[in-house]
């Protein structure tokens, strides 16, 4: 079973109530359940860092991978996927949050995973809902991420580059629980 058929799976769990999911560490390990299951054969293991798979930290934006599945034989690594669930308002820098961690699945695309996902959940509408100026416009009015992106709040001084083009589509849970699944290009 592909990533993306699980991930649909598993919101569809979520649902009709099999599972609930409240934050960011519920959503995590529910979702390494159903990896666990639908791939037997493979290995996977959360937090680890890039170092495990012999990259060099200092080449990443980020160091901890969410998910990640392997071939624990060979250690090949095979899918990562960043996880994101926020619930504390802090609106544009989880935004600029969910950017970095699409940087961060193109470095380990790059750096040698056969795939890399983001997988964001919201239940603030604000997040999907609302104006469509500035950062907002990528997850709010559908504008495509790519290129620089610069950090909206504070010093304003960072800026994550993409490659790949990402349209945030959000799809409907239950309520005002919707999600986005966005696979590294």
């Amino acid at each position: 079973m592909k990533i993306d058929e699980i991930v649909v799976s598993f919101v569809d769990e979520i649902a009709r109530g099999v599972v609930e999911i409240y934050n960011e560490f519920s959503l995590q390990h529910e979702l390494g359940i159903r990896f666990r299951e639908y791939l037997p054969d493979q290995k996977v293991q959360f937090e680890r860092n890039v170092s495990f798979f012999e990259f060099d930290k200092a080449a990443f934006v980020k160091r901890e991978i969410d998910i990640v599945v392997y071939d624990d034989l060979a250690r090949n690594p095979e899918v990562a996927i960043e996880l994101k669930y926020p619930k504390n308002g802090q609106h544009p820098e989880q935004m600029f949050s969910f950017c970095k961690d699409i940087a961060f699945a193109e470095q380990l695309k790059t750096a040698g995973f056969q795939d890399a996902y983001v997988l964001i959940f919201a239940d603030d509408r604000l997040f999907y809902e609302g104006r469509e100026q500035g950062i907002y416009s990528y997850f709010r009015g559908g504008k495509a991420l790519t290129g620089p992106i610069r950090k909206p709040t504070g010093r304003q001084d960072q800026v994550l580059y993409l490659r790949g083009e990402y349209a945030i589509t959000w799809l409907p849970v239950m309520g005002t629980l919707k999600y986005s699944l966005i696979k590294a290009q």
